[in-house]
């Protein structure tokens, strides 16, 4: 990837969809000052805000604050400036329109502010993710996570561990390249040791059961059960708005319907299924299949029947054809519409057992609460996780694997072979954090990035 001053100056709104109360447009490039001198007159003393009345010519566009932040110090490494206009949608248009029409300015790519920082060496690659997870977050507990990525938790460890590893390689190296010389003869030792305490700590970090991973994407909660039991009716309950259709007609939700909750800071997709039964419609059936499919990869499933019809785990002994899946791994059976009937049985109300009213909201706050609770169980750890994609995992298994590979060539005695797999493993670190051979991951990376960011 060129230098970014190579790429021009680029400018872009960087606040929210207009309109708002103010508006803030930023500026990054070696021309960056230009956007200050051609609209608003002087530059203001760096990073502290000066009023500017910006214009297109002569003609007054708005009455803004303006900040310079010379580089390398900066967000980007280079040059920036932010104009705090009002938010207008005209006013925005204007001085995007003015900043347009200077020589060497160009409107910002997605991402472009942020892949200039990674160039610039101001972010590494994970901090770039964390910034990313950052700005999607839609719970607490995905905030802080991507708040450690941001400040380095796994590009600093990573770091240091590739410190680690280059200096157990140059060990190796020195022994190859001055065996004649007056050097140590068993400098073999302490590499293999150094790289022996990689493996074991890489492993570690692995063995965390995918909770980094689970909370960016969070967990997934289906609701199933046969036809009519209440299924969209517990789902718009929960959601607290109508996010299915709700029809006193069997096989209404032909598709599987998602709907992101914030449980206790916690993140959660639930899923609407179709109902379980067999039909010689062909639609339905896809749907049935679908319904299956999704429940069976679930975290939890709720198997919602009416009050008193038999759970999931009786249908499969008697009709196994209508039934959602032969094993699923967490299943709470919730028993609808206990409001239809004065003489029900209501179990005590327990996890993984709830007798509830999708429509009067009867037992919905112990429900809620139980799984509020299973989703803090099931990503809540003691540590927080340092593996947040499955980008890391895998630079990270591979780190692992050829630093095994080189204890296990030891044995025959092979130091350029051990050599070759430390510098592997060496590589694959660097890879993890960008510093090395990263241009084919990039464009992924930044594709979901917002322009102005």
């Amino acid at each position: 990837m060129p230098h970014s001053s190579d790429n021009g100056t680029i400018f872009a709104l960087s606040s929210g969809r207009p309109p708002a109360a103010i508006a803030v447009v930023r500026v990054s490039g070696p021309r960056a000052a230009d956007a200050i001198t051609a609209l608003g007159g002087t530059i203001p003393e760096p990073r502290r805000a000066g009023l500017r009345r910006l214009r297109d010519g002569d003609t007054l566009i708005d009455e803004a604050l303006v900040l310079w932040f010379p580089g390398p110090k900066t967000e980007t490494g280079e040059d920036m400036v932010e104009l705090h206009l009002h938010g207008g949608r005209a006013v925005i248009a204007a001085v995007l329109a003015a900043l347009g029409k200077l020589p060497g300015f160009r409107p910002a790519e997605a991402g472009e502010f942020t892949r200039r920082a990674f160039a610039n060496g101001r972010l590494d690659l994970t901090a770039v993710e964390g910034l990313a997870d950052l700005v999607f977050a839609e719970t607490e507990a995905q905030r802080a996570q991507a708040m450690r990525q941001l400040t380095g938790a796994l590009g600093g460890r990573a770091d240091a561990w590739r410190t680690r590893l280059i200096e157990a390689l140059a060990l190796i190296e020195a022994r190859i390249d001055f065996s004649d010389q007056d050097v140590p003869d068993d400098l073999v030792s302490p590499a293999l040791h150094v790289a022996r305490q990689l493996s074991e700590e890489i492993g570690e970090t692995l063995a965390d059961e995918h909770r980094g991973e689970r909370l960016r994407e969070g967990l997934v909660i289906a609701i199933a059960g046969p036809p009519n039991a209440g299924k969209s009716s517990l789902l718009n309950r929960l959601a607290r708005r109508e996010a299915a259709i709700v029809s006193p007609y069997a096989g209404t939700t032909r598709d599987v319907i998602e709907v992101h909750l914030d449980l206790g800071g916690y993140p959660v997709t639930l899923l609407d299924t179709a109902g379980v039964r067999e039909s010689d419609d062909p639609v339905e059936q896809e749907g049935v299949r679908r319904a299956r499919a999704r429940a069976g990869a679930a975290d939890l499933v709720l198997w919602v029947v009416e009050g008193g019809a038999p759970s999931s785990k009786q249908v499969q002994r008697t009709a196994p054809t209508t039934s959602l899946t032969t094993e699923v791994k967490n299943e709470w059976i919730i028993q609808n519409k206990i409001d239809l009937s004065a003489e029900r049985a209501q179990p005590e109300n327990r996890t993984g057992n709830f007798a509830i009213s999708a429509l009067t909201g009867e037992g919905i706050e112990q429900l809620v609460s139980d799984l509020a609770a299973f989703a803090r169980t099931a990503l809540q750890v003691a540590e927080p996780a340092l593996v947040t994609r499955e980008r890391h995992r895998i630079a990270l298994q591979q780190t692992q694997a050829a630093l095994l590979r080189a204890l296990a060539v030891a044995s025959s005695g092979g130091e350029e072979l051990i050599a070759e797999e430390l510098r592997l493993a060496a590589r694959e670190l660097g890879r993890l954090t960008g510093r090395v051979d990263v241009e084919d991951v990039l464009d992924v990376i930044f594709r979901d990035f917002c322009i102005g960011k």
